[in-house]
């Protein structure tokens, strides 16, 4: 019984101390509050570390490499709610670019690196395909295929027959006397 009560107290002590180290180094080691996403040449920032001070959320900045504060970066006003704010950068070339949130009460929500891809283009290939030997065959439903000229004959023959015996009941109609 005294094994397991020596046991229970060393595993308390360790976890303690694992986690010391983690307190003692205070929100730079936490995980960035923000999240930084790029989209072709747009690259967008989401936190949600601000409150609303006078109207503002805060402000973030898109910083190049020879840029060295925040001031000098392309800065954007956080829009968003209580529970998310956003801004957004459009037509960014391509480079590397750090992008840093500062709340507006001046506590810096995040700062985090990304990296924007210049956008692929599209390879041209030639291939040689060959060359339909009858053109282009279109139409509806089994219209792509090559009737004979005696079945185009008998349709027309068909088409004629009907249009003469249309003519005649009409005109027979039109006439009651008539047999």
């Amino acid at each position: 019984m005294d094994n397991s009560r020596l046991l229970l107290r060393s595993g308390l002590t360790l976890a303690a101390a694992a986690a010391l180290p983690a307190s003692l180094a205070g929100p730079s080691a936490a995980a960035s509050g923000i999240s930084v996403s790029t989209t072709g040449s747009t690259v967008s920032v989401v936190t949600s570390a601000c409150t609303q001070i006078n109207g503002s959320w805060g402000t973030a900045a898109l910083l190049t490499s020879r840029q060295a504060n925040f001031a000098q970066g392309r800065q954007v006003a956080l829009s968003g709610t209580t529970v998310s704010q956003s801004a957004a950068w459009s037509s960014v070339s391509p480079g590397t670019y750090t992008v840093v949130v500062v709340c507006s009460s001046g506590a810096t929500a995040g700062s985090q690196s990304v990296i924007v891809s210049s956008p692929a283009r599209p390879t041209i290939s030639a291939t040689s395909a060959p060359a339909p030997s009858r053109g282009v065959m279109g139409g509806l439903g089994g219209a792509a295929r090559d009737y004979g000229a005696l079945t185009l004959g008998l349709g027309g023959a068909l088409v004629g027959a009907g249009l003469v015996a249309t003519g005649w009941f009409l005109r027979r109609r039109s006439k009651p006397y008539r047999l």
